[in-house]
Parts: C-alpha cells; structure tokens; sequence
C-alpha cells in the first residue's frame, strides 16, 4: 500500500489551484476527526497563500464525496458515555462555517452521494457542481437524530416548504433538485470532470464553468411544490401527517408513511429546528443552535437505538422512545435546545460582504 493509499485526505497543489481529496473510498469517503482537522489546516494555509487562488474538494473513488461521519463511533459515544463526537462535531461546524466564508473559490465536486456530513464541507461552498450521479440528502430522523452541518440552515431556505419534506422524510435530491433548492450550483457531466478539475489549473473558475457546465436538469421536487407547501406550513408535525394523508396525491400518502416511521423526537426537534434556523441571520448561528441539538441527541435513546437498527444489528426495526408522536411531550423537545453553558459552540457571524445568506 502506497502512502497516499493511507492518508485519508489527499492534499495537494496544481498551479494555483489547492485539493483536498478524501480518500476513504470504501466508505464513501465518511469523515472522521482527523479528516476535518487536515482539510481545516490546509484550507487555513492556503487562505493566507496569495499564491492559490482556488480550492478544489472532491472524493476517492467512484461512489461519492462523501456519505457523511462515521456513525457507528457516534453508536459507541452515544451509548457509553463518550465525549469524542461532541468534539468532533466542535471542530466540524467551525470548518463548514469558515467553508462558508471562506475568502477563495471552493470548488465542490458533489459526484455520487452527499450525505449528512458530505453536505456541510461542500454545500456551504462558493461553487457547487453536481452530476448526472449525485443523490443529495439529509438522512438523519432515520436514525433518531436532526440535521446538522449546517443542513437546517439550507434546508430552511428551500422554495416554499421543500426543505421540511426533505428533512422529516430523509428524501433525496437529484441534480437538478439541488441545484433548484439552494444545494448546488451547476450541472457538469461526470464524464467531464477530470477535463474541468484539470482546467482549473490554467483557467479562471469561470471559464472552466462556461467551458464545461450544461444546463440544470428539471427538478422533480420543484415540481411537486403545491401539495408540499400546502402539508408541510402546518405547525407540528401530527398536522403535516394529517395533511399528507388527506391529500389526494399519491406522493403525499407516501410522505406520510415515511414520517411515521421515523423517530418521534427527532421529527419534532428537526421542525422546531428548521422554523428557528429560517429567523436565525447567519450560518454560524444556526450551527450554533444545531451543536446545542447534537449533544443532547448524543444522551438519548433515539440516537443509540436508531443506527443500531439501521447500521449495526440491520433489522431495520428501531424501537423509538417516545413511540409515538402524540407521546412526545413539549419538555422532551426543550431539552434539545438548551444552552450548554461553556462548552456551547459559541461561533460569532463575520461581517463581511459576500457570505452566503
């Protein structure tokens, strides 16, 4: 095995053009801690480089970027009492903040799948491109957990309601869906990616985009926007299952059941997030709040029961608790949210011009 076989995040330079690769291709490239703590230094450096003047993120393998963090260290945390998640969701959200300020292109190769974690180091980014091959999503109520990442914060700002479908059914996004929901930006063929990555060594980030990207494909979500607006302003998530199942659309009555089977909880402190993260100004204030909602998940029953049924034991048969929407009580979900006093994350909005809404 070469050493590039073993470093899990490839960093390297072409012209002025920084890469991070992350290279843990039978995991579809998952994060760990030390992931996120490589691709935060080189990004620090080459932020004071004048010399590089663009930076690419892209994925090993044929797979995906990136299917999120490694959850089965989350399973171990969650069920023995463990602090490393916590800090690795610390040093987590401080890097996908600064990717969302970050001062130089950061060109995000959002091939195959984007998960969870995939999400926060690539659609905070300046320059989003996705594929024929990109499925995008936020998959975490399936687990007992909220979305994090920053997620709440792209999610709440979909057209209409779109983002609240997403996150309370975990569905996924095609290229034109995120394209057309905030998530991406242009749609370049999988085929012409080493011809435009290679590019970006010689040629402007625009004129690599003007050379290589084609027009977005339809959204389909974009299209189903009167049924999901109309279900999903309800103010809890009982009255959104209600009015997906009173829908005379077959999509609906399929939404409703893919709730349902999520965990209780999660759905209703994921709702509660997103309504808070649509009036929070800034990236940084909404991961503030996600961080709050991270590590009380980490002391719940949801979280340990929901990857052990999903990930571990594979029985896909995750026995929640509360079991039922209606047993979740408003004091199960303020405990989500409360401040942690000196380990909140504590990030302060820049003032600066350009940072994405």
């Amino acid at each position: 095995m070469s050493q590039a076989d073993e470093q899990e995040v490839l960093v390297t330079r072409s012209g002025g053009v920084g890469r991070l690769t992350l290279n843990r291709p039978k995991a579809i490239n998952a994060l760990n801690h030390a992931m996120v703590r490589t691709m935060a230094a080189a990004l620090l450096e080459w932020e004071a480089d004048p010399t590089v003047t663009a930076v690419v993120v892209d994925g090993a393998g044929e797979r995906g970027l990136c299917a999120g963090g490694d959850i089965v260290a989350i399973h171990d945390d969650a069920k023995f009492g463990g602090t490393g998640s916590r800090e690795f969701w610390r040093d987590e959200y401080v890097l996908n903040a600064a990717i969302g300020r970050y001062p130089k292109a950061y060109v995000a190769i959002m091939d195959g799948i984007v998960m969870g974690g995939g999400v926060g180091i690539s659609a905070h980014g300046s320059v989003r491109v996705v594929t024929e091959r990109s499925t995008i999503a936020m998959p975490e109520t399936g687990i007992g957990f909220v979305p994090d990442v920053g997620g709440t914060h792209l999610l709440s700002r979909t057209p209409g309601e779109i983002g609240t479908h997403i996150a309370l059914t975990t569905g996924r996004l095609n290229a034109g869906d995120a394209i057309a929901l905030g998530f991406a930006d242009h749609f370049v063929p999988s085929e012409s990616l080493p011809e435009f990555v290679a590019a970006l060594a010689s040629v402007s980030v625009e004129d690599a985009l003007a050379r290589f990207a084609q027009p977005a494909p339809e959204s389909p979500l974009l299209a189903q926007r009167s049924w999901i607006d109309a279900a999903y302003s309800a103010d809890t998530v009982e009255e959104i299952v209600a009015r997906l199942q009173a829908a005379d659309v077959p999509e609906a009555a399929k939404a409703a059941d893919q709730i349902l089977g999520k965990s209780p909880v999660a759905l209703k402190v994921t709702l509660r997030s997103l309504r808070q993260a649509r009036e929070l100004g800034s990236l940084e204030e909404v991961l503030n709040e996600e961080f709050r909602v991270s590590v009380a998940a980490l002391a719940s029953h949801d979280l340990v029961e929901g990857i052990r049924a999903q990930v571990i034991d594979k029985d896909r048969n995750p026995q929640w608790a509360p079991a039922t929407l209606a047993d979740v009580t408003a004091a199960d979900v303020d405990r989500y949210f409360q401040p942690l006093g000196d380990l909140d994350l504590g990030l302060a909005a820049p003032d600066l011009e350009g940072v994405r809404p």
